[in-house]
């Protein structure tokens, strides 16, 4: 699905959409996520949003376990792309999906995942 979330158009200018740039990768509960997942700021035009400097926030979108996100869920984007390093879910499962939100409206949800139990 290409794995945009287009929200409004601005000519170009300003933010637009998020994108998923590294989606999370199943992982083990009570460990860091990893590669860290990389959500990146567009605008109008596809064009990485540089000038971007609202955090994006984590959250789950699907949380069938009753689990928690830890680490640190709100990240301001350098260049354009906030880091998320420090992931953590603290219960077993399959299908959890993270939501991506920024002000303005933006907002993106990840491809699903699986928390393997220790």
């Amino acid at each position: 699905n290409g794995g945009l979330a287009i929200s409004g158009g601005g000519g170009g200018s300003g933010p637009d959409a998020l994108f998923f740039l590294v989606q999370p990768n199943d992982a083990t509960a009570g460990n860091i996520i990893t590669p860290a997942i990389q959500v990146e700021v567009l605008d109008s035009l596809r064009r990485p949003d540089t000038a971007y400097v609202n955090a994006i926030t984590m959250s789950f979108a699907v949380n069938n376990a009753g689990a928690r996100l830890s680490g640190t869920l709100s990240v301001v984007p350098v260049n354009g792309i906030a880091s998320f390093g420090d992931l953590v879910v603290d219960k077993s499962a399959s299908g959890f999906i993270l939501r991506a939100d920024g002000p303005g409206a933006l907002t993106k949800t990840s491809t699903p995942f699986t928390i393997f139990a220790p």
